[in-house]
């Protein structure tokens, strides 16, 4: 039944109303749109604060929960069911925090067709929201297609020289792996006569070889939107040809459906497939982090630079994850969070500098530090946040994720954390190397000299991911509170399927 409140329908489809607003709004006036787009973004984030507020990190079940038959067909009923816990709260507020600063970003780089730029930009919003929340297995599956509708457009109409090329390679990457998930939803539903996630997994009794196949049928969906190593290709190509807030909330939101798949669909669902993979994936993981961090060092475009970098941050992600343990996952969910606020920042600030000099080649670059002291200040901050500096937030993810994959009986060796951890070094080498030929050495470009430093709203746009940096960083008690008793219970799971295994 649905809650006297529903807080999670008013978070989720508050930018779906904002959209068709939007759309009856005067075409011409781009300044109202502009604000009132914001102004949709900043209530949807109000009310996740408020769904926050409502929220008992004590508990480790579902909560505010809102369910209600939403299809009946015989004897198949498709509901319409929202819940948040603590594997899903901090991505729902990850994410309402992030589409009004991409909305920010936008402001003066999208001059045309803003109506729809907007409307696609929070119906983005709507499906991401959707994914994090939904309980159904059919329900979760039509908003996460969904999000591939107006991602797509957002890239193919407002992209770089080559978007057309690199929409559709990311909608056809992403829709193949979803056919598999697709086909795994029906066969749950045609064995437990439900969608329902909570039924199933309360039911399980999934055979271990039935489990290893649908394991895989889920995977191959999450793994593609990760992107897990080698199914990265479509990944540099979207990020490059994207806009600005495109990028934003691909790196921020997108690519954590896929990581937050695995979490909430895999893990519990499958958890005797999860132990006997979990060494596999923890492979492919290391792989990418090393990977990502090798294939970094070279690019000379800056953009194309931080895409690869997510392949190696996100490696780091599927390896807590994997862990199995209480360490291992925590690290993960928060990495997932740090990797939203450091690579969207670093989205941004790459941004910035491409609307001043509409070139992204680090070449061109070189002792902006002189001009551009501010800029060249909140740069570092974020690099250093990427590169996991001690004191700020990749460094408290990437710690706990180590720790969880060196003591963890899933993976049953060491070597994937000592292996992972040369990435930390990887990603020290690629990541100074891009500030030393950004803001280092003589100002010696002729059209660097007359750079104007970051404004208003750049600061605006930037000063909140940054103070996140450093609370999570310096205190991360309340980000893991609220996760601490979820995870628990999602990895006291596989006590029993290890025995089941043995």
């Amino acid at each position: 039944m649905l809650s006297s409140f529903p807080i999670l329908s008013l978070v989720t489809f508050t930018p779906l109303v904002g959209a068709v607003i939007v759309l009856l709004l005067p075409r011409e006036r781009s300044n109202l749109i502009r604000w009132f787009a914001l102004a949709v973004g900043l209530v949807t984030f109000g009310l996740s604060l408020v769904m926050l507020g409502m929220f008992d990190a004590s508990n480790p079940d579902l909560q505010l929960v809102e369910r209600a038959t939403w299809i009946q067909v015989g004897d198949w009923t498709i509901e319409y069911y929202l819940g948040v816990d603590g594997l899903s709260v901090l991505l729902v507020l990850l994410t309402t925090l992030l589409v009004p600063i991409s909305i920010l970003s936008a402001w003066r780089a999208v001059e045309e067709r803003v109506k729809e730029f907007m409307a696609f930009f929070l119906l983005l919003a709507m499906g991401m929201l959707g994914v994090f929340l939904a309980l159904d297995l059919f329900l979760f599956y039509v908003l996460w297609e969904f999000t591939l509708v107006p991602m797509y457009f957002l890239i193919g109409i407002w992209g770089g020289s080559r978007r057309m090329y690199a929409a559709v390679k990311f909608f056809l990457y992403t829709m193949a792996g979803s056919i598999l998930m697709l086909l795994a939803i029906i066969w749950l539903g045609l064995q437990a006569g439900t969608f329902s996630l909570p039924d199933l997994i309360a039911r399980g009794g999934i055979p271990a070889g039935a489990q290893f196949w649908l394991f895989l049928a889920f995977a191959a969906a999450f793994a593609i939107k990760v992107p897990m190593w080698p199914l990265h290709s479509w990944l540099p190509d979207a990020h490059v040809e994207a806009p600005t807030a495109g990028s934003v909330i691909l790196a921020g939101v997108l690519l954590k459906m896929g990581t937050y798949g695995f979490v909430r669909f895999n893990l519990p669902l499958f958890p005797q497939a999860s132990l006997q993979l979990a060494p596999w994936i923890a492979a492919l993981a290391v792989i990418g982090i090393l990977y990502g961090a090798a294939v970094s060092y070279p690019q000379r475009d800056v953009k194309k630079l931080v895409a690869y970098s997510s392949v190696s941050h996100l490696g780091f992600v599927m390896l807590g994850v994997f862990a199995l343990n209480p360490e291992g996952i925590s690290g993960g969910i928060l990495q997932m969070v740090n990797h939203g606020l450091s690579t969207g920042a670093l989205f941004l600030l790459v941004g910035m500098i491409y609307e001043r000099r509409h070139t992204r080649e680090m070449d061109a670059f070189g002792g902006l530090w002189k001009v551009m002291p501010l800029y060249a200040a909140l740069t570092l901050v974020v690099a250093l946040s990427s590169m996991g500096l001690p004191g700020l937030n990749g460094f408290v993810g990437e710690f706990t994720i180590l720790l969880g994959a060196f003591g963890s009986q899933a993976l049953g060796s060491p070597w994937f954390a000592g292996l992972a951890a040369l990435g930390v070094i990887l990603a020290a080498v690629y990541i100074l190397h891009m500030f030393q030929k950004l803001f280092l050495g003589p100002l010696d470009k002729e059209e660097n000299k007359k750079l104007a430093d970051i404004n208003w709203r750049e600061i605006a746009v930037l000063v909140p991911l940054v103070i996140l940096i450093f609370w999570i960083g310096l205190f991360p008690s309340p980000f893991f509170g609220l996760m601490e008793s979820s995870v628990g219970k999602l990895a006291a799971t596989f006590g029993a399927a290890a025995v089941a295994v043995r």
